[in-house]
């Protein structure tokens, strides 16, 4: 199996090319300026969502034979966001924000590479986690995808350009409505009940 087989690991890579075209062609004063998420500048929106290599190579060494607790980026989510989960204890945490011509780097150059160097893993794959016990290599993928669309959303909010790929955009609307509870959600979305289901995510 290689990257081409896998659709989301394809759309990270293509969202991850869009971060780094835009990156290549900000002004000093863009990469300082304020974003949406109160006290993130876009130079640190670029420093959260930039891949990080050490972790994709060290997904190889936390494969686990078994069946895996999360399964999709759903669960993940769900996880995460449950009251006193990690996008509560740390929604305020910001990623120490590199050089720019680093973090452009990151989403052209070294995050790609890191990503083709797993081609070989099947979605399916358990790896360990940190704080989930064991999940899927595409639960993380989805997971990546998701972070990378939306955070692209709050780039663009900041400092204009085209908006994200349409597989990209379809893929984070259906992962985040896969969130909510299934029956609020179809019920709150066709009108037939007031119940408050968004936002699914911190």
């Amino acid at each position: 199996m290689n990257s081409q087989d896998d659709p989301v690991r394809a759309l990270l890579a293509e969202t991850w090319a869009s971060w780094a075209e835009r990156g290549a062609a900000l002004t000093a004063e863009e990469w300082e300026r304020s974003t949406r998420l109160p006290g993130w500048s876009v130079r640190e929106l670029y420093a959260h969502v930039a891949p990080v290599p050490e972790m994709f190579s060290g997904l190889r060494a936390a494969v686990l034979d078994g069946r895996p607790e999360v399964v999709d980026g759903a669960g993940i989510l769900r996880a995460y966001n449950r009251p006193g989960g990690i996008a509560h204890t740390a929604a305020d945490q910001v990623a120490e924000a590199a050089e720019p011509a680093v973090l452009v780097a990151r989403f052209g150059v070294e995050g790609p590479a890191a990503l083709d160097g797993l081609a070989d893993l099947p979605p399916g794959v358990a790896v360990a986690h940190p704080l989930l016990g064991s999940v899927t290599v595409g639960a993380l993928g989805e997971v990546a995808l998701m972070e990378a669309t939306v955070h692209l959303l709050d780039l663009i909010a900041a400092v204009g350009g085209p908006p994200p790929a349409e597989g990209a955009l379809d893929f984070t609307r259906a992962l985040l409505a896969r969130v909510a509870d299934p029956v609020d959600f179809i019920e709150a979305a066709t009108g037939r009940s007031a119940a408050a289901v968004l936002p699914v995510i911190r």
